[in-house]
């Protein structure tokens, strides 16, 4: 459980950190505004650690993954995207999204399948909708619980209150391919298994982004205020469903967005 546990806060630093074009200035909607930054101060250093790490360990692992052929990586991202729908269905069932529900489960089907294990993005071919990815931060917020104040984790990088006790429920029964990893019984699926997946989801998502990253960090006046606020804003954005005005990450997943 350690071992699981740790390796995937390593993997989840590699989106800690947030990619648009602005230098960090962004105004919040007011409601999103409100998150206080309570501990700025351990935050910053904790900032300044997860960056260390990042310029060390994770973004020279991320230049070699990218000399992989387009197509590996590719099937690779299309892999890892449909796996995160085991986490995505049951929040949009919470979220009272039961079309999208119905709609994402048939995706995953078919990508599962006929997909061979979500490699091939066979569902859009078929004219599915594009996908989105939810989880049980976005729920809560839904549901009206509080941001409370904005954190910095060691090695996942930004997030709230809320958004931390989210992410603790997917090991607690929230998301099924942990569950049948790390708890099943068959020949398939190992806690293995499940600590190399989370891994390869930093080292892909950084190798995406090695420039826009670097981009922003030069840009911005302050790159820590930068992730904040941006993170900040697309949280909001994405509990309430509106078109988000930027592309950011938030732990491990990237979203890009159009804007309004």
């Amino acid at each position: 459980m350690k071992k699981i546990l740790l390796t995937s806060l390593i993997s989840l630093m590699l989106a800690s950190n947030v990619n648009a074009g602005t230098d960090g200035e962004n105004s919040l909607s007011k409601k999103s505004g409100e998150v206080k930054d309570c501990f700025e101060g351990l935050n910053r250093a904790t900032f300044s650690l997860n960056q260390g790490l990042d310029k060390v360990i994770f973004k020279p692992i991320a230049k070699g993954y990218r000399k992989l052929p387009t197509s590996v990586r590719a099937g690779t991202s299309n892999a890892l995207i449909n796996i995160s729908s085991l986490i995505t269905i049951p929040n949009n069932i919470l979220q009272g999204q039961f079309k999208t529900a119905g709609v994402n489960t048939g995706r995953f089907a078919i990508n599962t399948t006929v997909g061979i294990l979500g490699i091939f993005d066979v569902a859009e071919k078929m004219g599915f909708s594009e996908y989105e990815k939810e989880d049980y931060g976005q729920t809560l917020g839904l549901w009206g619980v509080g941001a409370g104040c904005y954190v910095v984790l060691p090695v996942l990088g930004p997030s709230t209150v809320r958004d931390t006790f989210g992410s603790f429920v997917n090991v607690l029964g929230g998301d099924p391919y942990y569950n049948a990893s790390t708890h099943g019984n068959n020949e398939y699926l190992s806690d293995s298994l499940y600590v190399k997946t989370k891994i390869v989801t930093g080292v892909d998502f950084r190798a995406k982004n090695l420039e826009s990253l670097e981009n922003l960090e030069k840009n911005s006046m302050d790159f820590y205020a930068s992730i904040r606020s941006l993170y900040l804003q697309d949280r909001q954005q994405k509990i309430t469903n509106s078109n988000p005005t930027i592309e950011i990450m938030y732990e491990g997943d990237w979203e890009e967005v159009e804007p309004q």
